[in-house]
């Protein structure tokens, strides 16, 4: 009789661990990881390479070694190789400037050396309030001045909501040719539930082919009751993202709240939690969700507390720098910073902060073909500014 109490009692503190461990919040992605602030390694140098730019936001590098720069308030230019500035191209949509708003991101397609598309996001103003939208254009050249030609809207984020935050608005183009827009969830206490519902595009990573029509294998085009589009949900405010060089798999950085900014690997049909689970409080504070992420939704791969506001997303694959091979880089707004992040496998395991003298909004940055890095800072007089590993 007593071994059978005995055995039912250790039975059921068994159970009680068992549930405690299941309730207890793990560790915060990134919290054990090393955080320094660093010098460019020797040899390494940064230079403006154009400037004068008023709060430049996408960045597309051109075959012939110049650019395409978006400044947010509505200009879209082209860069020459030698950093001059052209007037602003002229046929771009017209953008809604107010807050975070204007013209955003640039893309060129897969193929632009033979057709000259580029795709432009944008926050549009229309019924309801703005949202964002992406347009597809040819650039075609006159003399000393350029044109976005033959544009058309290709997606336009649904429903419209009335707001100046929260655009999302990187584009990315996948192996295949299909094209990813990142969605914010407009910064709203009305509008954040929407981010985990399927019959809005509010936070959410969308995937449609070059021409805006919907890819037959997405996951949810089954679902009678869902946007077609959707690719991801559960996205606060993405604005970074690029495809792995191995996987081919697209990564982002998001803004959390009052801290919990976040780094995503990002898969078909996948749920990312916000605003359920978040490390992020209200600004202010008080509680917007529960930090551990359950079974049924993805953790972060990496996060950080307090925020840094990240923006742009790079992975540098070059010898240029050999230290830096491997790494993943992002701007980083409020933190005002070059963020490297050193990492084994998919497991980041230690993050620099560069360029912190500076004092500048890094906003977006972009891997170049011969080792480069290039940054845009955000501010009126903004720049773009160039990474090079010794010669």
């Amino acid at each position: 009789m007593k071994l059978r109490v005995c055995c039912m009692a250790w039975c059921v503190a068994a159970l009680i661990a068992g549930v405690g461990a299941a309730q207890a919040q793990p560790v915060r992605p990134g919290k054990d990881v090393p955080m320094a602030r660093a010098a460019l390694p020797a040899g390494v140098t940064v230079s403006t390479w154009a400037e004068g730019l008023e709060h430049p936001w996408g960045l597309a590098l051109l075959p012939n070694g110049g650019a395409l720069v978006t400044e947010r308030p509505g200009r879209l230019r082209v860069v020459s190789p030698s950093g001059e500035l052209s007037p602003p191209v002229s046929g771009t949509p017209k953008v809604d400037a107010r807050g975070q708003g204007g013209l955003l991101d640039v893309v060129l397609h897969p193929d632009f050396a033979r057709n000259g598309l580029v795709y432009l996001s944008y926050a549009e103003a229309g019924e309801g309030g703005n949202s964002t939208a992406v347009a597809r254009g040819k650039l075609v050249q006159d003399g000393d001045r350029w044109r976005f030609a033959d544009s058309r809207v290709v997606f336009r984020q649904a429903p419209k909501f009335a707001s100046t935050l929260h655009f999302g608005s990187r584009l990315v183009f996948a192996r295949d040719g299909k094209l990813f827009v990142t969605l914010g969830e407009r910064s709203s206490r009305r509008t954040r539930p929407d981010a985990q519902g399927l019959d809005t595009h509010h936070g959410k990573v969308v995937r449609i082919n070059d021409d805006g029509s919907v890819p037959s294998d997405n996951p949810f085009t089954s679902d009678k009751k869902a946007l077609p589009e959707i690719w991801s949900l559960g996205h606060r405010n993405p604005q970074g993202a690029a495809l792995h060089p191995r996987t081919g798999e697209l990564w982002l950085v998001e803004h959390g709240p009052q801290g919990g900014d976040e780094l995503n690997v990002v898969r078909a049909g996948k749920n990312y939690g916000w605003p359920r689970y978040t490390y992020g409080e209200e600004y202010g504070g008080g509680k917007i969700g529960e930090e551990a992420s359950p079974p049924g939704f993805e953790p972060p791969l990496y996060s950080w507390v307090p925020s840094v506001s990240p923006s742009g997303l790079a992975f540098y694959t070059s010898q240029a720098i050999p230290g830096w091979n491997g790494s993943v880089f992002t701007g980083a707004l409020s933190g005002q910073a070059l963020i490297r992040l050193q990492m084994d496998g998919q497991k980041v395991v230690r993050e620099e902060r560069l360029l912190t003298d500076m004092g500048r909004r890094v906003r977006h940055v972009v891997a170049g073909p011969s080792g480069e890095l290039y940054l845009l800072t955000d501010a009126g007089q903004g720049q773009i500014l160039v990474i090079r590993g010794g010669r």
